[in-house]
């Protein structure tokens, strides 16, 4: 079956849905996703949003604050126009309903927790499941729209690209390459559908099911990332992945994160002998920046033999743990711990990707009509490091901002048609039953690919790992690509192949930088270097499978 819309919105997180309701005003949107459309890492997002929203507080404060987590890395024009823009995109949450704490005081309208990296309280919660408030409101108000449509349990497999030649009377100048749509697999059908826009937006997500312990939920595989690739699009800086440093460290618990704010209300770090350690590692203790905590975290373990460490807040009042955290106290409590009395078990875990989809102020890629959005874009916001709790307020900022973009553009849109599509997939495969061909290629491959990046390409790296992980991430994209054909089409094999070649792109920008900044810690060249490596790390399909290139980053006097 063909569809077309105006616009086609891929994914149905904060990114996705806050662009579809505003396009919705000049046009028919579809919103397409892989699983149910509250499965996102936006409905797991416990923390917050950091905006500026107290008279203590000021845009040149949270500024700064994302320049020095960024570690030099930070577009400091995008980092201005995330934080002065921020506070009308929250206005707009709670004007559709998000139920956010409010305050106590009269210094901000709002009860304001304080997270790593922040010299101000200013991240707004709803209770420790802001996520879920919000998912919840958006996608209540896109169900209510007539002029949005969202198809759930559907799978973009690759993208429609128009190869169009662009000339001056009879002379070919040069060939332009549009988005025109994507070709859909529905996972419960097993059926490819057409689906043909004017503009298509990717707001897929992170990638963090690439790593073997991770935050994000199981849809986060990096598809964005992987089909913009194959349609030539550029991507950015996939060396910093982010690893949470508290994820909850039980048998029973899966992806659960212990939200930094438990850290902000005055939890502390401790080993198993109960000392606190996060002073020998950074003057802000408790409260230093991500990727200092967790590598931190990882030397402990590395240290003491110890499979974890300890989250301690137990010192606080019980009635306020509960109220403050109702989430986390209840999933503790179901597995025996009582975070009123007990130390909480943690471990880093792969949780963020400051990388992706390389875009400008609109979210427009480096393909005409394909726009990035939220986690797999690379907008220029974290740099080599995400400030906690500035990942929503990107993806709103960043919805907007192409929102207003495509609705300046949709009619000049309109007037032109949109390409006959032909008729075929750019995927190998079978659409059969699953059942009937070698599945364990796809568990196994699976597996032993989150196993090597966590191995090899984690915390803490060195020129060795990442050499034989690149060995080894190309050996098994050649097996899946020479057994591909003899396996049905469905799902859990769209997944493998993004998996893999996301795998790769991340080794080969890691291998490309040759210091240590924010994220990418590499113990063969531990020092920054500002004179050669302050750049963004550029990887593309064209001219070459293996181009990897860096632009330096246009420096300006910081506040």
């Amino acid at each position: 079956m063909d569809y077309q819309f105006d616009y086609l919105v891929i994914g149905s997180g904060i990114a996705g849905l806050t662009f579809a309701l505003k396009a919705a005003q000049n046009g028919s949107v579809a919103i397409v996703t892989k699983k149910s459309k509250v499965e996102t890492s936006t409905n797991y997002a416990q923390g917050g949003i950091a905006s500026v929203m107290s008279v203590d507080d000021s845009f040149q404060l949270h500024i700064q604050d994302t320049l020095n987590a960024g570690d030099g890395l930070c577009h400091p024009d995008v980092v201005e126009l995330v934080v002065k823009t921020g506070p009308d995109r929250i206005r707009e949450l709670v004007d559709l309903g998000v139920p956010f704490n409010t305050g106590t005081s009269g210094s901000a309208p709002f009860d304001l927790g304080r997270e790593g990296g922040h010299s101000r309280n200013r991240i707004l919660h709803a209770q420790d499941m802001t996520g879920q408030a919000v998912e919840r409101v958006l996608i209540s108000t896109a169900e209510a729209n007539p002029a949005i449509q969202i198809f759930e349990d559907h799978l973009v497999m690759d993208l429609l690209i128009q190869h169009q030649s662009i000339k001056a009377g009879s002379v070919s100048l040069y060939q332009q390459d549009i988005c025109r749509g994507a070709y859909v697999l529905d996972t419960i059908t097993r059926e490819v559908h057409t689906f043909t826009a004017h503009v298509v937006l990717l707001c897929t997500g992170g990638a963090g099911k690439v790593y073997l312990y991770t935050s994000n939920p199981d849809v986060a595989t990096g598809d964005g990332l992987a089909i913009a690739y194959r349609a030539g699009a550029k991507l950015a800086n996939l060396e910093f992945v982010q690893f949470h440093p508290t994820c909850l460290y039980h048998p029973h618990a899966k992806n659960f994160l212990i939200s930094e704010a438990v850290r902000g209300e005055g939890g502390r770090l401790i080993d198993r002998r109960g000392r606190a350690f996060m002073q020998d590692y950074h003057p802000l203790k408790d409260l230093a920046y991500r990727d200092v905590v967790a590598r931190a975290i990882d030397t402990e373990m590395k240290k003491t033999g110890d499979d974890c460490v300890f989250l301690d807040i137990s010192h606080r009042d019980p009635e306020f743990l509960v109220g403050r955290f109702p989430n986390i106290y209840q999933k503790c409590l179901s597995l025996g711990i009582d975070i009123t009395k007990d130390p909480i078990p943690v471990v880093p875990a792969a949780h963020y990707m400051c990388g992706g989809i390389l875009t400008d102020l609109s979210g427009q890629s480096s393909l005409e009509n394909l726009f990035a959005l939220g986690e797999c874009a690379c907008t220029g916001l974290h740099g080599a490091n995400r400030l906690a709790s500035n990942s929503l307020l990107e993806a709103m900022v960043f919805a907007h901002n192409a929102a207003t973009a495509c609705a300046e553009r949709i009619e000049g849109w309109r007037r032109r048609d949109l390409p006959e599509i032909p008729k075929r997939l750019s995927s190998s495969g079978r659409v059969d039953d699953p059942q009937s061909s070698e599945m364990v290629l796809i568990t196994h491959n699976w597996d032993i690919i989150r196993r090597l990046m966590w191995n090899y390409v984690g915390i803490v790296r060195t020129d060795k790992r990442l050499a034989l992980a690149k060995n080894h991430i190309a050996q098994i994209r050649m097996e899946i690509r020479e057994h591909m054909p003899n396996i049905p089409l469905h799902g859990d094999l769209v997944e493998l192949q993004n998996l893999a070649l996301v795998a790769e792109l991340i080794i080969r920008c890691a291998i490309q930088r040759k210091e240590s900044r924010g994220l990418h810690f590499n113990l063969d060249h531990p020092h920054k270097d500002d004179v050669n490596w302050l750049k963004d790390t550029i990887v593309a399909r064209n001219p070459g499978e293996d181009a990897v290139s860096t632009v330096p980053i246009k420096q300006v006097d910081t506040v």
